[in-house]
């Protein structure tokens, strides 16, 4: 069982579609067909049978599943520990992020870090959180970064590098008139935010659940952090994101930080890798650096920039 047909094994039982496995392991179609038959004819059993969902594993293939897993881990790190035992740093590393982070957090540092480790080939994928937890444990990134609200799987260890605070976002006029930014009318105001099933909205949802309130009304739902800063500056509604998100936009006034009326509300933002024994020279360089690289927020009593005062 060579890793490379375990490689495509593996892509297939995820994606449960050649066409998507063929796209994630960088083959034709008709590779991934090829291998997988290779494969089967190797075992003397078929691994896949077709379904109304696409492919689904047979007994079999949900038999081999977890030793393929396990063979290619052990090929990581047979892998690291020679890179190590040799003293060599070169490799490549792949990381995954939000596109927040991926915009407002990483670029200086990775710059940095390009700068002092020019061995090592760094590649950066960004996705939503579900997805990156997905390449993370399928091997198509060796760290995730992302909001640490997720229920990791036991393969999976993170480490937190800062806390960033939320911040209740308006208008550059502030809040609406009938608001008068305590808890329970601010309940009652309108917000933009993202769909149900984002680490933002799940964000949203826990400050106002820790408020003691339910959630508010939602004016508009969105994509994306940018189309919320545009549709709270239009006046669509307020929001409540992550300070980094949006501090371009307060600096060029197009919205205002409002206070916001209870406990300061934080997001972790973590690094998530696999478990290993042993890891590769150049994740190891990458995790240190980045524990390193990212000071912590100011503290949770410092006046936030742009913070008007609520019309009375």
């Amino acid at each position: 069982m060579h890793p490379r047909l375990l490689k495509t094994f593996l892509a297939v039982s995820r994606t449960g579609n050649v066409t998507r496995a063929a796209e994630e392991v960088h083959l034709a179609q008709s590779s991934v067909s090829d291998q997988l038959q290779s494969l089967e004819t190797d075992l003397g059993a078929s691994l896949f049978m077709r379904s109304k969902l696409g492919l689904e594993l047979t007994p079999a293939g949900a038999a081999l599943k977890p030793f393929a897993e396990e063979i290619l881990a052990l090929a990581d790190e047979a892998r690291a520990m020679v890179q190590q035992a040799a003293g060599h740093t070169a490799g490549a590393v792949t990381i995954g992020a939000l596109e927040t982070i991926a915009s407002a957090k990483l670029p200086r540092w990775l710059s940095e870090f390009r700068t002092h480790h020019p061995d090592i080939n760094l590649r950066l994928k960004v996705a939503g959180s579900g997805e990156l937890l997905k390449q993370l444990e399928g091997g198509e990134i060796d760290a995730a970064f992302c909001f640490d609200k997720w229920e990791l799987d036991e393969r999976l260890a993170n480490r937190a590098i800062s806390v960033e605070p939320l911040v209740l976002v308006a208008p550059p006029g502030g809040l609406p008139a009938a608001t008068k930014g305590d808890l329970l009318t601010l309940g009652a105001a309108s917000f933009v935010t993202t769909e149900v099933g984002c680490i933002y909205r799940r964000l949203f949802d826990e400050a106002f659940a820790g408020a003691g309130l339910s959630a508010p009304k939602i004016a508009a739902e969105a994509d994306s952090i940018g189309a919320i800063t545009a549709l709270v500056a239009a006046g669509a509604g307020l929001g409540l994101v992550p300070r980094l998100a949006v501090a371009d936009a307060l600096d060029r006034g197009e919205i205002v930080e409002m206070p916001w009326p209870g406990p300061i509300r934080t997001a972790l933002l973590s690094v998530i890798w696999r478990r290993r024994r042993v890891q590769t020279p150049a994740l190891k360089l990458l995790l240190a650096s980045a524990s390193e690289a990212f000071a912590p927020v100011k503290p949770a009593d410092a006046h936030p920039r742009h913070a008007v005062s609520s019309p009375s």
